[in-house]
């Protein structure tokens, strides 16, 4: 290392900067630009991470955000009839808006019809690049009762009705809630084949499938999502959504935080408490940030009908894995 001129020591001097005084601003300096490196390097890692990437296209036009919102909480018990607090509803709605959710899952069946009058409601008209994807194919005769009914002629009453209630020219993305098992599967997807055709469906999505099933509704028409039953504890659509991933299809899982009563992962006492903690997250947080790391094709959609845990669930995409993390979080979750 070159000696400092006396030139200099007397200027630095002057200045009120001794050579150790120099030294070790500039040491100090170089090591906060080192952990600024590494900081940057870990986000620039988790940036070319599909999937951490915070958008997924759905059908190859429909761009939303990878955390939506589930609206079917948005009903009276039983998923039926009108919310005891209809207003609340209707603030929790624009609020997911608010904080960038542009992906809401409703379904006729939800009330029925009244989830998606409430949508309307709160948000028509809506705000440009919301996604409003709906559900046809599942009649409700009473309180916690579902009957499939997937006859043409049902269903496509079922579309007509739900453009009506939510006020829309054509649904972005409409799913068979269930296949009919009385009904050729063909029968029910060429009727939203027809509806497709006359510009009141955008793109077709399954409920509650298998890969068999998939492949068979993929002959009668494009399919560009599937929407099972999938969370941290219960993983098994695994091979549904393996093969989303493969084709590039969104995978919608419902129940992203285990549903309620026993299946939930709110439940005191869990595996994933003290993880939960070690992040200074919720395990609601946890979990969600796990699907969201679990696949770039993974489109969670928690719902609530409470503000405070809207804001928590939303927050949980900020929540960033090490694949070690990840990777903890997942063997505890097995062992439950």
């Amino acid at each position: 290392m070159d000696e400092e001129s006396p030139e200099a020591t007397r200027i630095s001097r002057h200045r009120g900067v001794t050579r150790r005084k120099f030294l070790g601003t500039t040491i100090a300096g170089g090591a906060s630009i080192l952990a600024g490196e590494l900081m940057f390097q870990k986000f620039a890692a988790a940036a070319e991470n599909p999937a951490t990437k915070s958008s997924f296209t759905i059908g190859g036009d429909l761009a939303v955000s990878r955390l939506g919102y589930g609206a079917m909480r948005l009903t009276g018990e039983g998923i039926w009839g009108w919310p005891a607090d209809r207003e609340n509803a209707r603030k929790v709605l624009r609020r997911a808006v608010e904080l960038g959710v542009n992906f809401i899952d409703t379904a006729d069946a939800y009330g029925p019809e009244v989830n998606e009058l409430l949508i309307a409601e709160a948000l028509h008209p809506y705000p440009k690049g919301l996604v409003i994807a709906t559900k046809g194919g599942h009649t409700r005769p009473g309180p916690n009762v579902w009957v499939p009914d997937g006859r043409p002629e049902y269903l496509t009453k079922c579309v007509e009705n739900s453009l009506k209630r939510l006020k829309l020219e054509r649904i972005d993305l409409y799913q068979l809630h269930r296949i009919d098992r009385k009904v050729p599967v063909e029968d029910s997807l060429g009727a939203l084949k027809k509806m497709q055709e006359a510009g009141k469906i955008r793109h077709v999505g399954l409920s509650e499938v298998s890969v068999k099933e998939i492949e068979q509704a993929k002959k009668v028409l494009p399919i560009v999502s599937i929407q099972n039953r999938y969370n941290i504890e219960d993983r098994d659509s695994e091979e549904a959504l393996n093969y989303c991933e493969k084709e590039r299809m969104a995978f919608i899982p419902w129940a992203p935080i285990g549903g309620s009563g026993k299946g939930s992962l709110t439940k005191v006492g869990g595996s994933l408490e003290t993880e939960a903690k070690r992040h200074n997250a919720s395990v609601v947080q946890l979990a969600l940030a796990w699907l969201l790391q679990r696949s770039p094709v993974m489109l969670p959609i928690p719902g609530t009908s409470s503000l405070a845990h809207l804001e928590e669930n939303i927050a949980s995409a900020k929540l960033q894995l090490t694949p070690a993390e990840w990777k903890t979080i997942e063997e505890l979750a097995k062992g439950a």
